[in-house]
């Protein structure tokens, strides 16, 4: 958004859920402030919140306002999403593919009133599933092996996007595993990234830890998939392409790097760590509920969701880029390497995170 704002002139409009009206309000206030913009900061005043559902038809607003939307919108940007991954497969396809459905539509009206210009559309390198091997920068319409509901909704709705989007001016975005921002290390959720890093510090498993092997993990700032992102938009020569917003197989870290570098960084933040014992994966997922039986009800929580990551973690794919990071070195927009951010985006989990320690 704050890129967006920076271009004189633009007008936002934000499909925003909410409850009530006194709950729009509450989230947009949250959501400002996050970005920065003050109460009385001139900006604000070109963004439009409208309460609305992607699960239902128009995005829950009356055809009238739907209507009138479509025909004013220039630009696109669709991330809204559940992340949820292992919701049942209706519910999964109800926040991923029924949406994709209704935005085909919005832009399909958009382009007959001749202003629609770009949609974006934020997918995932999870649409690859259980296929082992480099993902390819193309459309995947073989794969059909998934980890969860998730993945396996955000394929069927990307091939609901060239099945049924034909002539509509648009990239699909794959990122990799988000997280923080380059510099500040801020992110507006903890999410999978971070769960991760408390699993390998040892602290949730008493040490016990699968053997990592030559696993790596594929990561991307924030700021840098905002910025890729933004660039696409304003770009119509990017329409009809895929994007691969990722390190790459040569870029992302090697878990047993990754590792080090997290109990090295909890080490130095007072954090106690247990001596690591490895074992089999097999063992470990075995070991999962009865760790959970003597821990805490934090540790619990946690642990519920250990099993999936370690699915991810037995998986031999990385996610090719090359073409992809050609087009945004040309654009300016240089991958950045994991050096650049690691430290940071570590340090602010240990500031901010749920277990943070307060003085």
């Amino acid at each position: 958004m704050p890129r967006l704002l920076a271009e004189p002139g633009t007008q936002v409009t934000l499909l925003v859920r909410a409850a009530d009206d006194a709950a729009l309000c509450e989230r947009v206030s949250q959501m400002t402030g996050w970005w920065g913009l003050s109460a009385d900061d001139a900006r604000r005043s070109r963004i439009e919140a409208l309460r609305g559902d992607i699960e239902l038809p128009r995005f829950g607003l009356d055809a009238t306002r739907f209507d009138r939307l479509a025909a004013a919108t220039t630009h696109v940007i669709h991330s809204a999403a559940s992340v949820k991954l292992n919701m049942p497969m209706e519910q999964a396809r109800a926040t991923a593919v029924t949406p994709t459905r209704t935005l085909l539509e919005l832009g399909r009206i958009a382009a007959r009133a001749g202003t629609l210009r770009k949609i974006d559309l934020v997918s995932t390198v999870g649409v690859w599933g259980r296929t082992p091997g480099v993902m390819p920068e193309r459309r995947l319409p073989e794969v059909g092996d998934f980890h969860n509901t998730y993945e396996a909704a955000k394929a069927e709705a990307e091939r609901v996007v060239w099945d049924e989007g034909q002539g509509l001016p648009m990239t699909v975005h794959r990122p990799s595993m988000v997280v923080g921002e380059r510099g500040s290390g801020r992110v507006i959720h903890f999410q999978v990234f971070y769960h991760l890093c408390e699993f390998l510090s040892g602290a949730r498993t008493f040490g016990v830890m699968p053997r990592l092997g030559d696993t790596r993990l594929d990561t991307v700032p924030v700021d840098w998939v905002a910025d890729v992102i933004c660039w696409a938009s304003g770009n119509q020569d990017t329409a009809g392409r895929i994007l691969h917003l990722c390190s790459g197989p040569a870029g992302a870290i090697p878990l047993t790097d990754l590792q080090a570098r997290v109990r090295e960084r909890w080490a130095a933040a007072g954090r106690r760590l247990p001596r690591l014992r490895q074992v089999d994966r097999s063992l470990l997922e075995r070991m999962v509920p009865l760790i959970g039986a003597v821990s805490g009800a934090r540790a619990r929580r946690a642990l519920r969701g250990l099993p999936p990551v370690l699915a991810y973690l037995a998986e031999d794919q990385a996610f090719g880029n090359a073409e992809s990071a050609r087009t945004f070195a040309a654009a300016g927009l240089p991958l950045p390497s994991i050096g650049d951010y690691l430290d940071p985006v570590l340090d602010h989990y240990l500031r901010r995170g749920p277990t943070a320690r307060t003085r």
